[in-house]
């Protein structure tokens, strides 16, 4: 999970990210936040390509 954090910290900014990450929708999750889905228990590793998928982010990049 930290590795997850560490991405979202690096490609949007620490305060920025959580902020995001607790506001936004994502639709390819559901309908739910980011915070939401990890807590629902979806994997980091899906939640992050939805990220990457609704912010034009490039996941290799990542």
């Amino acid at each position: 999970m930290t590795e997850f954090w560490n991405r979202m910290h690096a490609h949007f900014g620490e305060a920025y990210s959580e902020s995001w990450a607790r506001d936004y929708v994502i639709a390819e999750l559901g309908g739910r936040t980011v915070v939401q889905a990890l807590a629902d228990g979806e994997s980091a590793k899906r939640v992050w390509r939805a990220v990457c998928l609704v912010t034009d982010v490039d996941p290799k990049l990542s």
